[in-house]
This record gives C-alpha cells, structure tokens and sequence, in this order.
C-alpha cells in the first residue's frame, strides 16, 4: 500500500468518526460504476470486486452473495474506531445472518500479520477479505477514512455507506438492514 494512502486513510479516520451518509441513490464517483453501467431503466450497477479470504487466501467474489444483504466494513488494524466497530459487526451477523445478512470485514494492512493479534484483542470470528494494496477500497470503493461501512441489497447495489463509527449508528444500521432484508430477492 502506498505510504500517502495509509496517511491519508489515517487522518481522516477520525473525523470520519463523525460522519456517516445514506445512499439513497449512486452517484457517478460512488460504488457501482457510473450512470451508464446501471440497467436500462437507469437503475445503478451492482458492486463487483474480487479479493482473497483471510487466512487461506481462497477467492472471494461479491457476486457469490447476491440474494443477501452484505454489510462490507472496511477497516485496518491501526485504525481505533475500528477496534469499537467489528464486535457491533459481528453481533448484527448473529442477529441477522438466518434472514440472509451476511457481513465481512475488508482489511487493508500492509501487513497481515498484524490481523491475528488484532482479532485476538477484540475477539472478533468475522469472515476477513484482504485487500491488497487497498486496491479495492481506494479505487472501487472510494474509501475516504476508517472504518468506512457499506450495506449492499440483494442485487449487489451499495445502498448505505457509514464513515467512522460511534455506538448511536447502530439503530441506523438496524433500520437500513431490515429495510433492504424486507425487499424480495431478485
């Protein structure tokens, strides 16, 4: 990763923590690619990327989860929100994974070796995604600060994205989560 990045994603990771916005439509410079690669009738595409699982390094394609709600947090483990952030994580996945959430951490370190003693720390079994050279939050997800957070419908479509995170998002998030649980499969 470069060193401008991990500075950049550093400094903004706390006024992020501030900060969180609904998507109630995409917009060019947003997940999903532009306006022309949406449906005919206007509608945004769906997210597309592809990293490797955390320890094994098998590939993961977002698209393998279209039918369920993905909540997509994307973190690192230098990042003190972060550390707050994955437990709440991890009790939404409890609370909703038998209705078709699914959530994954998306990681960013440089290193992942620091992953073990992090996850140890804040006992958290999350499903972890790497991703590489931040490759995917930089130039896909348009990632600004840490943690940065994005809840997906069933077709694949970022619908919500949160930057920072403080325990009152959590209502919110709940809400976002049952309202696109609610909307049939595709």
């Amino acid at each position: 990763m470069r060193l401008p990045l991990l500075a950049a994603l550093g400094a903004l990771s706390l006024a992020a923590c501030a900060r969180n916005n609904a998507m109630p439509s995409l917009t060019p410079t947003l997940p999903g690619g532009s306006g022309d690669e949406g449906g005919s009738n206007g509608s945004p595409a769906p997210l597309v990327f592809q990293v490797k699982r955390y320890p094994g390094g098998e590939t993961y394609d977002l698209k393998s989860d279209r039918g369920s709600v993905v909540l997509l947090d994307v973190w690192a483990t230098w990042c003190e929100p972060c550390r707050d952030a994955l437990p709440f994580y991890e009790n939404l996945s409890r609370e909703y994974a038998g209705r078709g959430l699914k959530v994954y951490a998306l990681n960013v370190d440089e290193d992942p070796r620091a992953i073990p003693p992090f996850l140890e720390e804040v006992k958290v079994k999350l499903p972890i995604l790497l991703d590489e050279n931040a490759r995917v939050a930089e130039r896909t997800l348009k990632v600004r600060g840490m943690p940065t957070t994005y809840i997906i419908d069933r077709r694949g479509v970022v619908r919500y994205f949160h930057e920072g995170f403080a325990e009152e998002f959590l209502t919110k998030y709940q809400a976002e989560i049952e309202s696109l649980l609610a909307e049939p499969a595709p």
